[in-house]
């Protein structure tokens, strides 16, 4: 049924960028957005948990949570989900309907990767929300972007900047998120592509823009 409606011909595209830390999503997704807008796309760039005010609001919480206060991966999930149903509902959806594109950095895969797989929460709960939640607004696209863990915390440590509550986590946990990407592409090879994301941010771009023509058409 989701890829029925998002075949409409009057919907725009829903793209997902995931990946672990220091991947580069950001640096992609700000380059894919340059090149659809040429195109004469009408393209929003957005970012999980984010893009709305309200999903603003709990990304703090989530990612700098009060002193001495923390969540479980459970919790976590659910936070998420609030912050995605938001997203969802005053950002996504309108733009969307309208005929335009989305580009989101992170989205519902990043849920099953650092809660489910890496954190220990049950796959179950977050596949029900995920129903609940996104419904029939799954993405028409995930690239995903993979790099050696010990490549991926040079390039994250080399921003310069404090880790958030999830960065700041230990290398094995981060060796399971990059893992449970790899398994979800593995598991859907229909919506998602894996990038190198060792390539340089030229070449890569060009990768994942034939990514897009070839399982979107050319936009």
């Amino acid at each position: 049924m989701a890829q029925q409606v998002l075949a409409t011909k009057h919907r725009g595209r829903f793209i997902t960028l995931e990946g672990g830390e220091g991947v580069g999503k950001s640096t992609l997704a700000a380059g894919l957005k340059t090149q659809l807008e040429a195109r004469g796309k009408s393209v929003v760039l957005t970012r999980e948990p984010g893009g709305t005010s309200g999903a603003e609001a709990l990304r703090t919480l989530l990612l700098s949570p009060p002193e001495g206060a923390g969540w479980s991966p459970l919790a976590e999930a659910l936070l998420f989900y609030a912050a995605r149903s938001d997203h969802l509902d005053r950002l996504i959806r309108p733009h969307l309907a309208r005929g335009g594109w989305v580009i989101c950095d992170r989205f519902s895969d990043s849920t099953r990767a650092y809660q489910a797989a890496a954190g220990g929460a049950m796959i179950e709960a977050i596949e029900t929300l995920d129903r609940m939640c996104v419904a029939d607004t799954a993405p028409d696209l995930t690239l995903i972007l993979d790099l050696p863990l010990s490549q991926a915390l040079q390039r994250a440590e080399a921003r310069g900047r404090r880790p958030d509550a999830i960065e700041a986590r230990d290398k094995d946990y981060h060796q399971r998120v990059r893992e449970a990407f790899l398994a979800i592409a593995a598991a859907h090879p229909d919506r998602c592509v894996v990038l190198d994301a060792a390539k340089p941010p030229a070449e890569l771009a060009a990768l994942a823009l034939a990514a897009i023509d070839q399982r979107l058409g050319k936009a």
